[in-house]
């Protein structure tokens, strides 16, 4: 550990202890947390926990389609139990919301500030870590060590937005929040002139919030929406869970506000085009017919090749109906007129003979081949035999059997056909889209 001072040591609650970053396990925080909150914690559970020092605090963000939560050793050895568990609540919040995946408002500082306002009115003023933003409630006085690292500029517009910040009402919306703020023309200027950065920390006036909001809304309209999907499967489970276990702290309204978030139905259909489109690669060859747009004449141009990289494994086992298979196929006719796949049947094993090419726009008769039990499991190891040939595949299917093994390196969706679920808790990394 370096003992030169540098912006994250900002935000660390109290004296460095050698002794309690060492011995800092957040493993024993979330088992705490799991007898107490079976809700946050069924969420905890659906994500990626990650220790960086690439951040001074902590936070949640997308990656590669999957939900992360990354935190700073540092920052969380600093924090008494009750503070680490309130900041645990705060970013499963930003979760609940959807601020992760959503579209940010522009500037950038002010809607994490109207986030962080509206999820801090739910909390406990006693967990939350210093730097809270909570509506009514002045900031801390920076202490004379905080004062001697800032210019007057930056003292002085940290008491004017404590004073804006204590004359805000309670369990207010952020977008409640970030209109009483944008309206606040000091405030704007200095959001528009630092919004490149990622929010509370790396803003300059630093100690206003705890955790980091980078890479909020900077995903692709297709991830989106599949985000958005693997969202809604991870609280609808954690409902479930807190139905049956009970929600813990949760407050009331958040609660009432689960319900009606929570009981929109996806349009699946869509989905299953968006989840060909996402796992779509091209090959880019050189084309002299082709103008280069950069070099025009000097250097051939550049065509594109798109691949099917997609394959469909169809749940043809005993346990599977005619009329149901009758929906499978008609909905992928539907999916042929925009998307080339491979398409394979399967119950114990997959029907190589029967495989085929389903190119765009071509109609295809299909008949059912196989009636044996089934497994996933092959699936998965087809799959991943053939992973060189495509980036991500989907299985078509009741949901009737054992969990197979992870896809690691592959993309997998569960196509689940209407009446039915999955027996068993996916992957991370998988997308469950339920056909309605």
């Amino acid at each position: 550990m370096s003992n030169k001072t540098t912006q994250n040591d900002l935000y660390v609650q109290k004296e460095f202890n050698q002794e309690r970053y060492d011995s800092f396990n957040l493993g024993k925080h979330l088992v705490s947390l799991m007898w107490k909150e079976p809700f946050y914690t069924r969420i905890l559970r659906s994500i990626t926990k990650k220790e960086t020092d690439q951040i001074p605090t902590a936070g949640v963000t997308v990656s590669n389609g999957d939900f992360l939560m990354v935190w700073n050793r540092k920052f969380l050895s600093s924090l008494n139990d009750l503070q680490v568990s309130g900041l645990i609540k705060h970013e499963m919040l930003h979760l609940i919301y959807d601020h992760v995946s959503s579209r940010k408002k522009d500037p950038h500082l002010i809607w994490n500030y109207s986030t962080d306002l509206a999820i801090n009115s739910t909390i406990p003023r006693k967990e939350l870590p210093k730097g809270g933003l909570i509506p009514g409630v002045a900031f801390e006085p920076l202490t004379k060590e905080e004062c001697e690292n800032l210019s007057q500029e930056k003292i002085d517009r940290y008491y004017k937005i404590s004073k804006l910040i204590e004359s805000l009402p309670i369990n207010k919306t952020s977008e409640y929040y970030y209109n009483a703020l944008i309206n606040d023309e000091d405030l704007k200027e200095h959001a528009e002139e630092n919004s490149g950065g990622s929010g509370g920390f790396c803003d300059p006036i630093p100690g206003i919030g705890f955790d980091d909001h980078e890479g909020w809304g900077e995903i692709s309209e297709e991830e989106r929406e599949l985000v958005k999907a693997k969202l809604e499967e991870i609280m609808k489970d954690a409902m479930k869970e807190g139905e049956c276990k009970g929600w813990g702290t949760l407050p009331a309204h958040i609660i009432k506000d689960l319900t009606k978030m929570y009981a929109k139905t996806i349009n699946w259909a869509e989905l299953l085009k968006i989840f060909c489109g996402y796992t779509r690669n091209n090959e880019r060859t050189s084309c002299i017919r082709r103008l280069n747009r950069k070099y025009p004449g000097i250097h051939a141009g550049v065509k594109k090749n798109y691949k099917p990289k997609i394959a469909v494994y169809v749940d043809e086992s005993g346990s599977m109906g005619s009329e149901e298979l009758e929906k499978i196929y008609a909905e992928l006719t539907n999916l042929s007129k925009t998307n080339e796949f491979y398409v394979y049947k399967f119950d114990s094993d997959v029907d190589e003979e029967s495989a085929f090419l389903w190119k765009k726009g071509k109609r295809i008769n299909l008949k059912r081949n196989l009636t044996g039990g089934t497994c996933f499991n092959v699936v998965t190891e087809h799959a991943l035999k053939n992973k060189s040939k495509f980036n991500g595949y989907m299985i078509m299917t009741d949901g009737c059997a054992p969990k197979p093994r992870p896809s690691h390196g592959l993309k997998r969706a569960w196509i689940i056909i209407p009446g039915y679920e999955l027996g068993f808790k996916v992957d991370r990394k998988d997308f469950v889209i339920n056909m309605k």
